[in-house]
């Protein structure tokens, strides 16, 4: 079961920059958290106080959250959540910014901002906010022929004993229009996280745009092979990575940290607002961490913030993790 308001150890405390949330006109909150057939709450705004368990001791905290537009966000709470949750390392994918925001809190909280912004305006972006200081950054995908299909999607933090790659992924399309461009950045994604791996372990996350099992979607029949995200070849290039095929010799093995924590449950990062798909319970897993394998049992848990909806049309997801970056 998800947690419950009130029910965690640990609240945002009064001290912290930033106010607690209040119910105000510019920010909607939920007064309780309903949930459907005792799995994910269905609220549609954000809880009156958020508050989460106190971080495992010896373990940083990674978060990732599709923002769907973080000006956007930030107008229905983005900030608190943050606040409660004050992760390490912050990575937001569908951020649409045009420009670095010049949020002076946020930069105060991660005085390492790494933001990738597509050419095109209000459209795509990711960025990977770090309270701890990279060696290096990139924010190109190696050998991709259309560096423009590239900007606003992929941002790589280089540690001294690991890579962090945040990336919103390209989506298929409605009818599968992009399929071929997904395909083309499946290709090269993959070249690229097993070079980096060969370097030293990785953690890959963001919206990754796939949901690989039928666990991962509520209704996997009527959309496998025709809805963007649960098509054969998007299924097969994520399991490529996971379990690299006899035509990747000697490549390492990735795993989807959430999924080996929770084998059987159907939980999911996103609710479309359309159809009253979060009181439904109609959602997507498409929020993942897919580790080197040699790194996944330093994973002291992973959980998706089922009630931290309304601020975008996907939940955060969070990890903890042993040792140092």
């Amino acid at each position: 079961m998800p947690p419950k308001a009130g029910s965690s150890k640990r609240k945002a405390s009064d001290s912290d920059d930033e106010a607690k949330p209040k119910p105000t006109k510019k920010t909607k909150v939920a007064e309780s958290l309903p949930v459907n057939s005792g799995t994910q709450p269905t609220n549609k705004v954000l809880p009156v106080e958020i508050v989460f368990p106190a971080r495992i001791p010896g373990t940083l905290r990674l978060a990732t959250w599709n923002v769907c537009g973080l000006a956007a966000s930030e107008k229905k709470g983005f900030k608190y959540y943050v606040q409660a949750e004050d992760p390490d390392i912050l990575v937001l994918t569908e951020t649409k910014v045009n420009n670095e925001p010049m949020d002076l809190a946020l930069k105060a909280r991660f005085p390492h901002a790494c933001w990738s912004i597509s050419d095109k305006k209000t459209y795509s972006g990711t960025a990977i906010l770090s309270k701890h200081k990279p060696l290096s950054v990139t924010t190109t995908l190696p050998g991709h022929p259309d560096p423009t299909h590239v900007k606003g999607r992929i941002v790589t933090l280089e540690f001294e004993n690991c890579f962090v790659v945040g990336t919103y992924v390209v989506n298929a399309g409605t009818d599968l229009k992009t399929l071929d461009e997904k395909k083309r950045w499946n290709e090269h994604f993959e070249t690229y996280i097993r070079d980096l791996d060969k370097r030293k372990p990785v953690i890959w996350t963001g919206d990754l745009n796939v949901a690989p099992t039928e666990l991962d979607l509520a209704n996997s029949k009527k959309n496998y092979n025709k809805t963007a995200g649960h098509t054969e070849a998007e299924i097969t290039a994520f399991k490529n990575i996971l379990d690299p095929p006899e035509s990747a010799p000697g490549a390492n093995k990735f795993v989807d940290v959430w999924r080996r924590l929770h084998p059987t449950d159907r939980q999911y990062t996103y609710f479309s607002y359309r159809f009253n798909c979060r009181m439904k319970g109609i959602g997507w897993r498409l929020d993942m961490f897919v580790l080197s394998e040699r790194l996944a049992d330093r994973v002291k848990m992973c959980e998706i913030r089922s009630e931290i909806y309304g601020a975008s049309d996907h939940c955060p997801l969070v990890m903890e993790i042993e040792g140092a970056l």
